[in-house]
């Protein structure tokens, strides 16, 4: 079970509440789950029954309460317990990680962006470019021969203002493409004026190259300053680097396996072995990776919830920053559960699993750099 397809059950249990008359609340358009704030709590939380709890003019724990019965039994949830003054934690079934995998490959560049999605739905119709409708025939005034019309003389154009710098050029362009990736309505439309390469861009991108210009420029919040190095640096210590990284690395594990004889299968990815190296943590090492494999699959389940809250609030650094958990986390993971055989070690279905999980991750990294418009190399 995914983070979305947990929040349809919530919300489902909140509609079949309010049919059946015991809460007597609005249904909400949505039901937010993310995860906990500490370890021990489940899988992922949800407030709906604080929300809930003042309209229906019932204590919270009470609505959570209404809500934990009609949850328990749901397919892919093995628990669901009241926290606190009435959150609901929920721990997912042992096949809940293998079915976030197969959906994430199964989706490809499709997963967390809508657009590529939409594209690629049956039925779903053309794409209209800019300034196009598709409800409109083409008519003898309309082709490539017809004079466009120039409108009104509406007189002098008015003072265009300050030229925009190259953060607002490089946000811009990227928050469209955020945007459109989460479904989220665009200022405008949508649709980014073309817009001359500010001078400080060209010499910013002369400097440090495309990829690290634009990481620099679209890693700070709003409120931040850039801070500009004297020069990339490429080695892990450089974020953009290490998403990078990670993201070939994933790709370059398939080709490994490739030529040791198998592939990629979503299932269980196991406990360390014996052998093999856990990082820090506990001396059996068994806690860390656990926790580790945890934070990995939930930067990989809320991806497409981080795009979306990048695109409401206007903020393409929630993307950098995700992506950057995400490498970590990736490393993390890797290290203690490597994918590939060790030693005389023959591929088993663990590998195969670890396999699927670290292409996985090196699809969301993909992704996610992809919507920044910094590239994704095979190789680095």
């Amino acid at each position: 079970m995914t983070p979305a397809e947990l929040s349809r059950t919530v919300l489902r249990s909140v509609r079949g509440a309010v049919e059946e008359q015991e809460l007597s609340v609005p249904v909400p358009a949505r039901i937010v789950v993310q995860p906990p704030p500490r370890p021990g709590c489940g899988d992922y939380a949800s407030n709906v029954a604080l929300q809930l709890a003042r309209q229906a003019g019932r204590p919270a724990r009470e609505v959570a309460e209404i809500l934990r019965k009609r949850l328990i039994g749901s397919a892919g949830i093995t628990r669901v317990e009241i926290a606190g003054p009435g959150f609901l934690n929920f721990t997912l079934g042992d096949g809940a990680q293998a079915a976030l995998v197969r959906e994430v490959l199964a989706q490809g560049d499709g997963y967390g962006d809508r657009s590529v999605r939409s594209a690629r739905g049956v039925g779903a119709g053309d794409v209209a470019g800019p300034g196009s409708s598709p409800d409109r025939e083409p008519g003898p005034d309309s082709g490539p021969d017809r004079e466009p019309d120039p409108g009104p003389d509406r007189g002098p154009d008015p003072d265009p203002g300050p030229a925009p710098s190259a953060r607002d050029v490089v946000v811009a362009e990227v928050l469209a493409r955020i945007q459109a990736a989460a479904g989220v309505a665009a200022v405008g439309g949508g649709q980014v004026a073309p817009v001359a390469t500010p001078p400080d861009l060209t010499a910013l991108i002369a400097r440090l190259g495309v990829d690290e210009a634009r990481w620099v420029l679209l890693r700070p919040a709003a409120q931040d300053p850039v801070r500009v190095p004297e020069r990339p640096v490429q080695r892990e210590s450089n974020p953009r680097f290490r998403v990078q990284y990670a993201a070939a690395r994933a790709r370059a594990l398939g080709r490994y396996a490739q030529e040791l004889g198998f592939g990629s299968e979503p299932g269980d990815v196991g406990a360390p072995a014996r052998g093999e190296a856990v990082g820090e943590g506990p001396s059996d090492g068994s806690v860390s990776a656990a926790q580790n494999l945890q934070t990995f699959h939930t930067l990989l389940a809320t991806y497409p919830s981080a795009i979306e809250t990048a695109a409401r609030l206007r903020a393409p650094d929630r993307v950098v920053r995700h992506l950057e958990a995400t490498a970590d986390a990736f490393f993390r993971w890797h290290d203690a559960c490597p994918p590939l055989p060790v030693g005389e070690q023959k591929p088993l279905a663990v590998h195969r699993a670890r396999l699927a999980l670290a292409e996985a991750g090196g699809t969301v990294l993909a992704n996610g750099l992809r919507l920044l418009g910094i590239s994704a190399p095979e190789h680095l």
